[in-house]
């Protein structure tokens, strides 16, 4: 299970991170938490093989970077396959910059 939760995770990370975002107020560590917890469940059956759902790929578009990229630690990113990542966030409709530095992960 906690396999899973960090795979979805960190692809929610992934999309997160190539929107960045002016944002008016930064949100507090109850409200990054919370955001957090919804695109992990927005975008479980990722994990299972699956393309990611019209709800998931809605959560990678308006979830804030501030909140995400924090939470990639380098045990977090040696467990990715970033071109996978890659190719599921472009297919909900992100570009993805290169070279791009979100917690311990950069995009090639």
């Amino acid at each position: 299970m906690k396999g899973v939760i960090t795979l979805t995770l960190l692809l929610v990370l992934l999309g997160l991170m190539w929107e960045t975002r002016m944002v008016g107020a930064l949100l507090n560590a109850s409200q990054c938490k919370e955001e957090r917890r919804i695109g992990i469940n927005a975008c479980k059956a990722v994990i299972h093989g699956r393309l990611p759902s019209p709800e998931c790929c809605e959560r990678v578009r308006v979830s804030h970077v501030e909140c995400v990229c924090p939470e990639i630690t380098p045990k977090l990113a040696a467990l990715v396959d970033v071109n996978r990542a890659i190719k599921l966030i472009q297919g909900c409709g992100r570009r993805v910059p290169r070279h791009y530095k979100c917690g311990s992960l950069t995009t090639p």
